[in-house]
């Protein structure tokens, strides 16, 4: 399953997929409760779409930011991922890449899958570490992280919630993004 508010991203995907009957495509946003959300695009740049004012205001300025621009939005609906659970079942991993909006996905599950990730960003750490304790409370104990697109994990083995919180404070600013990877076994971490 995937879930994509953009309309031209969703129908370069259903180009992708019409033919595979195990893909379901969502057209909504993830948040902490089903409605409506503004979603802010950055046409020159659609892979940072974003429903967080204040991931815009952190990325306004900020050195590896210049240049983005969010100059177009649209008005989507919001779904959670209990309620997805709840339509398709509990996944064995879940992916959240949603720019600076993580903590809100998040707060939309209770059901917690076996993996997770979670894309972070040096402009908004804070959103990190509220996504940490969010996972601490849904019983994820090993993390572990990925700098940028590397696909390579940071650390050699899982970190538990403190030191991963501490790597992601002291990262320098130009690291600029990555993903935390949370599991509730060490082996998946690995």
């Amino acid at each position: 399953m995937a879930v994509e508010p953009q309309p031209r991203l969703l129908r370069a995907l259903r180009l992708i997929f019409h033919r595979d009957p195990g893909v379901a495509l969502v057209p909504a946003l993830l948040g902490a409760a089903p409605g409506e959300a503004v979603l802010r695009l950055n046409t020159a740049n659609p892979t940072v779409a974003t429903a967080s004012d204040a991931f815009i205001a952190a990325a306004d300025g900020a050195a590896g930011w210049e240049g983005q621009r969010w100059d177009a939005e649209i008005v989507r609906p919001v779904t959670t991922l209990d309620a997805l659970a709840d339509r398709y079942g509990v996944p064995d991993f879940v992916k959240i890449d949603v720019e600076g909006f993580e903590a809100e996905v998040l707060r939309g599950l209770s059901r917690p899958p076996r993996a997770l990730s979670f894309e972070f960003t040096t402009i908004q750490r804070n959103i990190a570490l509220a996504c940490l304790e969010r996972l601490a409370a849904l019983g994820y104990r090993h993390f572990n992280a990925c700098l940028g697109e590397s696909m390579a994990f940071a650390h050699p083995v899982p970190q538990g919630l403190d030191a991963m919180a501490r790597w992601i404070a002291e990262l320098p600013h130009a690291a600029n993004s990555g993903d935390v990877y949370a599991g509730r076994n060490p082996a998946t971490l690995v």
